[in-house]
């Protein structure tokens, strides 16, 4: 039987998951029914764009639909993905999970009692370049990495490090090996714009050794999305924005003794969309009965290292005498 999908937020990013669901819908994929937000003017446009029913109320959509992606603010994730899924209703949840650990374990929890799936929506795992990447990553020992953005007024309700950094803190984790503990964590952050955390930087250090140090930011003046790393013999770089990845080696040694140079050679990707692979990855898991590419534990594996990150950073701005806005306090 064809599921029959939903999109519950139609924001910024919930329109696009609309727009990936019209397309799966119109290539047989999927049969999309409804999209849902609280404000009827922006169900109603989206509805007609799409071609599918609207509603206000996400418990018109109980028994009607098998599958959603729920794009609301993090704030609502854990009711809303909870309330689905007793539902029998199977949910990709945008990241990050929820907003507390206690919120992500009720969120699994709902999910194993009712044998429904939950997915976490950790976008940069189906970037082209990661995916091309990823059966190469052995080992990695260390990481610079840099994820900056122009100022928008989305996502403002959370702070950087839940906003853009969690993707990277997910990525990190995922590469180094999801069972390896992070034995360490420092982290600074400060408000620019906001009274939430606007720039921020976090260094791990793992138990294998490996460590990773990763700014963040929603207030530059061009966006970057770049992760460089070694690993033995290698030096890996991906660009996110571009979905370039390459991988510089050590050549072997010349007959002759000389020493030896560089091969670099760049990977060759598929060039998919990432929200559309990571939506079609939903989709067939729930088809298929198989398990979720991103799960609850790794969604909530993710929160956690962001929380960590922000219990730091509170903890620096509060030896460092800076208010909410930013500003040093002056006794």
């Amino acid at each position: 039987m064809t599921l029959r999908t939903a999109v519950i937020g139609v924001g910024h990013l919930g329109r696009q998951h609309a727009r990936i669901h019209s397309q799966l819908a119109a290539a047989g994929t999927t049969d999309f029914i409804s999209v849902c937000d609280l404000t009827e003017t922006t169900a109603r446009e989206i509805a007609a764009e799409r071609n599918v029913a609207w509603t206000t109320n996400w418990h018109d959509l109980i028994d009607q639909v098998d599958a959603v992606s729920l794009a609301v603010p993090t704030e609502s994730h854990c009711e809303l993905a909870c309330g689905l899924l007793a539902a029998g209703i199977h949910v990709l949840v945008e990241k990050p999970i929820a907003r507390t650990l206690a919120e992500a374990d009720q969120m699994i929890a709902a999910a194993e009692k009712s044998n429904s799936l939950l997915q976490v929506g950790h976008l940069e795992r189906f970037n082209p370049a990661l995916v091309a990447l990823r059966p190469h990553v052995r080992n990695p020992v260390y990481f610079e990495i840099h994820r900056i953005g122009e100022f928008t007024a989305r996502s403002l309700d959370i702070d950087v490090v839940l906003d853009l950094m969690i993707h990277d803190l997910d990525i990190v984790q995922w590469l180094v090996g999801e069972n390896i503990a992070v034995t360490e964590l420092h982290a600074v952050g400060i408000p620019i714009l906001t009274n939430k955390v606007d720039a921020a930087n976090v260094r791990l250090e793992f138990a294998s050794g490996a460590v990773a140090n990763i700014t963040a930011s929603r207030v530059g003046t061009e966006k970057i999305r770049k992760m460089r790393f070694f690993q033995p013999h290698d030096y890996v770089a991906v660009d996110y924005a571009t979905r370039h990845a390459s991988i510089s080696s050590l050549a072997p040694p010349a007959s002759d003794g000389a020493w030896p140079g560089v091969h670099h050679r760049q990977l060759e990707i598929v060039d998919v969309e990432p929200l559309r692979a990571e939506i079609q990855s939903f989709i067939e898991a729930v088809r298929d009965r198989k398990p979720s590419p991103v799960s609850g534990a790794d969604g909530r594996n993710a929160l956690a290292l962001a929380l960590r990150a922000l219990e730091k950073i509170q903890d620096h701005t509060v030896r460092s005498g800076i208010n909410v806005f930013g500003e040093k306090v002056i006794d």
